[in-house]
């Protein structure tokens, strides 16, 4: 019989997403991990079950001691790998003051309602592909990515592969959510630090309509410029393998302009 926590749990997709991003298995990342704690002179006990625990929503935060080989590890900080972010609670310290000490967690996994049932199943490897105009240059540019969905019920967490992108060093995140043949969400980019944009991070919302076929996503993205002013542009997404396998993963690590020519879909 499922308990009430078990249904209550929400797998932490943005860990997942992100770990096979980097085309590591759970023993692997965890082997990361201890290596990013020696580095730091914090030696840590991670495992591929600690690994399990996180990535299946049944332990929602990490200690600080993984936080920091987390940070280490994969260059991000752990509430951007779907952890619950510790909130403060302020309470009397009983001499006239306050102090403020960690309280319950908050988390953007929490669930508040069931889950809708959607018409198809879109984890894999997809081709993202976004235009946008550059007011400093006058000119348009086509940005693609290489990136990796993960699936749980109506929720999509896509992350860009490594050097499977037309931008160098420009990391992209997707948190979608998918209703009935409607795709929303989010997105974020972090662009390179030698790049023109010198290491910005974008985000913003995005659109898209799923077509009938399920292989391709079309829409329109929205943003902030530097002027403060909100820019849109077309984003569209296309299906190249249904595998997330560690084969299809280093297939796709390269890329999409040299990968054009070699990579059929595989579906």
């Amino acid at each position: 019989m499922t308990t009430t926590a078990e249904r209550e749990r929400v797998p932490n997709d943005v860990l997942t997403s992100v770990r096979k991003s980097m085309n590591l298995s759970q023993d692997e990342f965890a082997q990361g991990l201890r290596g990013a704690g020696e580095e730091l002179g914090e030696p840590n006990d991670a495992s591929k079950r600690l690994v399990q625990r996180w990535e299946s929503g049944m332990t929602k935060t990490c200690r600080p001691l993984y936080a920091r080989a987390l940070k280490q590890f994969t260059g991000r900080a752990p509430e951007s790998l779907g952890f619950a972010i510790p909130m403060t609670r302020v309470h009397s310290d009983g001499a006239g003051g306050h102090d403020m000490e960690a309280g319950e967690v908050g988390t953007t996994n929490a669930v508040t309602s069931p889950e809708p049932e959607t018409q198809g199943e879109y984890a894999g490897i997809w081709l993202s592909r976004y235009e946008f105009y550059s007011s400093s240059r006058d000119e348009t540019f086509d940005c693609k990515h290489h990136v990796v969905i993960v699936q749980h019920g109506n929720r999509l967490t896509a992350q860009s592969l490594p050097g499977a992108s037309t931008n160098p060093d420009s990391p992209l995140s997707l948190d979608l959510t998918v209703d009935r043949n409607i795709i929303t969400g989010t997105w974020t980019e972090q662009t390179a630090v030698d790049g023109y944009y010198h290491g910005a991070r974008y985000h913003g919302a995005v659109q898209l309509l799923i077509e009938p076929t399920g292989r391709r996503m079309a829409g329109k993205w929205v943003g902030f410029g530097k002027d403060f002013d909100v820019n849109s542009g077309p984003w569209e997404l296309r299906l190249l393998d249904r595998s997330t396998r560690r084969a299809s993963v280093e297939r796709y690590s390269a890329s999409p302009e040299r990968a054009a020519g070699s990579h059929a879909p595989n579906a």
